[in-house]
């Protein structure tokens, strides 16, 4: 017996009531893994139920109907909670003929058809309207023991959908520095049906990577992918180095593991393109860092205030994690200077001092006079002025002018 009440909200008490009124229905998926586990739940309830799409959407009318074919609703409540409840009508499915989905699907009402469709025995159990556990596969046991273990036929259950394999190493998860064992089976059947990743779309394969790279343990989770080929066929043998960086961001994993590939980041951003479905904000994440993977750190204050000025705060945060040079960033978190992020001198009042009309040597000029205004810290005009009469504008080739960089 499963006490739910004390775990349950008062909307999800209304979802499942409503539901109920009109046929059954139970909990599935990860909130009731997490309550076995924790006593405590993080994850969305998920609700599986004998009526049929339209008749969820008849007792909800703000449901989403996401996956209606297979049976799936987003059930949403009236007001502003935002809160979503993802409901699937009982289902057989068919033959997966294309190694990712089945070709056909067949609703039913019996829990147990239903629970032996599923992947793995730790997502096979759901609990009834008393708090009853619904256990058939042995999912609590494997749990306990930290297995993840296929329903079934290991070999069939990735045949059916090449996807499972990335979901049983996203399983592995725990909590920090504690991970799940694959079962033997199930590692068997991975090693060798590795090629039924071909037959799974980029954009599943790149949403499975992006939950694993977000995990309490994504380095060892990737070891395990290498270990087994997994990491190799998805990434198309590009030299991968798998390095503990901490609790960093995602995409700065990822452009750690790939760091050992010598071309640059526009030519690795052309790879990403082809083997995963990032979108344009990781894309230039990751080229940025590919870019500086061999950058060489000036902890001068110089160099510390063009860093803190001339980056997004975005992309200070991903270098930082990326080479977790310590001399830098506590130099750079212990800095306490106020500095100008605008030129005090603009184009037009450099133009009027010096004479130079608009073109690239003003431009570089005032790049030039911006630098030292960080450098310096400058935050007066008429400083700046005695600055740029002091400063070899005038006969010097303005091309080995320093620029407004960092490094």
């Amino acid at each position: 017996m499963v006490d739910t009440k004390q775990h349950l909200t008062s909307e999800d008490n209304l979802v499942l009531n409503q539901l109920r009124k009109h046929g059954e229905a139970w909990i599935v998926g990860g909130w009731v893994r997490d309550i076995l586990l924790m006593s405590e739940s993080n994850s969305d309830l998920d609700i599986a139920t004998t009526l049929l799409p339209r008749e969820v959407i008849e007792i909800f009318p703000q449901t989403i109907p996401v996956g209606e074919e297979f049976g799936t609703v987003m059930v949403r409540l009236e007001g502003d909670s935002g809160k979503k409840w993802e409901v699937t009508t009982l289902r057989k499915d068919g033959s997966y003929g294309d190694g990712r989905r089945p070709d056909n699907v067949s609703f039913g009402t019996n829990i147990m058809d239903d629970l032996a469709r599923r992947d793995f025995t730790i997502n096979a159990m759901a609990i009834d309207v008393d708090g009853n556990l619904i256990d058939i596969f042995g999912g609590e046991n494997d749990l306990r023991l930290n297995i993840v273990k296929a329903v079934g036929e290991a070999e069939k259950r990735i045949a059916e959908d090449g996807l499972r394999i990335l979901r049983a190493f996203r399983f592995l998860d725990l909590e920090k520095n504690n991970l799940r064992a694959l079962d033997t089976e199930l590692e068997k059947a991975i090693k060798e049906n590795i090629d039924m990743l071909d037959k799974v779309s980029r954009e599943r394969i790149t949403d499975e990577i992006r939950k694993i790279l977000a995990s309490n343990n994504p380095y060892g989770i990737l070891m395990k992918m290498q270990e087994l080929g997994v990491l190799s066929n998805i990434m198309d043998d590009l030299n991968i180095e798998i390095k503990d960086l901490g609790l960093v961001q995602p995409m700065v994993i990822l452009a750690r593991l790939l760091k050992n590939n010598n071309f640059d980041g526009e030519h690795l951003s052309e790879i990403l393109k082809r083997i995963l479905k990032l979108s344009k904000k990781e894309i230039r994440k990751i080229s940025f860092l590919h870019e500086n993977r061999n950058l060489k750190f000036d902890n001068s204050i110089n160099s510390i205030r063009r860093f803190q000025v001339l980056l997004t705060e975005e992309q200070k945060l991903a270098i930082l994690q990326y080479h977790n040079e310590e001399d830098f960033n506590e130099k750079y978190h212990n800095s306490s200077d106020e500095i100008k992020t605008r030129p005090i001198l603009d184009g037009t009042k450099i133009s009027e001092i010096t004479g130079i009309k608009p073109s690239r040597k003003l431009g570089l000029l005032k790049d030039w006079l911006f630098r030292i205004q960080i450098e310096e810290n400058i935050n007066q005009e008429n400083k700046m002025i005695e600055i740029l009469h002091d400063i070899d504008w005038n006969d010097s080739d303005f091309e080995s002018w320093p620029k407004l960089s960092w490094p």
